[in-house]
């Protein structure tokens, strides 16, 4: 883990979008806590909040892009096969199998939430031929509210991120989980709601500019 906390720190945006691309491909790549440390160094820098969430963004939606096209170009064999040196086991595929089939699109979505699962809903997309305009709405959505809960959790804990991390471990759960998607839903309007203003306030300015 502080490796590749040190590569983020050296390479900045360009190894954040890495990591997590081939962290939503299958490989052992701590997600969720690559977000908290990073909405940490937000708050004081190096990083920006805005710039680290459309990498972050960016990152999740081309692994499951890439997840995505395996699946539907290669399908279950390869799974079956290679998935073990992935962590992807057989009783994984069959509980993710399963978990997608009984919930279909939204269990893109919010899979990104239950780990050893967001590897896998994108590949059983690909492979049961979902059609694309819906699954890439549904990642996106997904990967939004994803990005937004644990970048912003990181960016107000600051340098206690590592405590964060650990309580998250050791509680993530289906009521944590259904508060982390509330909090991220309600940040995201927050930030919806400023940015307009902004925009208003900006647009007020001009027009009075040009009355004067």
């Amino acid at each position: 883990m502080s490796d590749m906390m040190w590569v983020i720190s050296h390479y900045g945006y360009m190894a954040l979008f890495v990591l997590l691309a081939l962290g939503i491909v299958g490989l052992p790549v701590p997600d969720e806590t690559i977000m908290v440390f990073v909405g940490s160094l937000t708050a004081s820098g190096p990083f920006h909040y805005i710039k680290a969430f459309i990498v972050c963004l960016l990152g999740s939606m081309t692994g499951m892009l890439i997840s995505y096209t395996v699946g539907r170009k290669v399908g279950k064999p390869l799974l079956d096969r290679y998935g073990k040196w992935v962590k992807l086991t057989p009783q994984r595929l069959a509980k993710s199998e399963a978990w997608f089939k009984k919930y279909g699109p939204i269990s893109i979505a919010f899979g990104y939430f239950v780990p050893g699962f967001r590897h896998l809903t994108c590949y059983f997309a690909g492979m049961s031929r979902l059609k694309f305009p819906i699954y890439l709405a549904s990642a996106f959505a997904g990967a939004v509210i994803w990005v937004t809960t644990f970048l912003t959790l990181g960016h107000f804990v600051g340098m206690h991120w590592k405590e964060t991390v650990k309580w998250l471990h050791q509680q993530l759960g289906p009521t944590l989980l259904i508060a982390l998607v509330v909090a991220g839903l309600v940040t995201l309007v927050l930030l919806l709601v400023r940015k307009k203003k902004r925009q208003r306030a900006s647009q007020s300015k001009q027009a009075i500019n040009e009355l004067q």
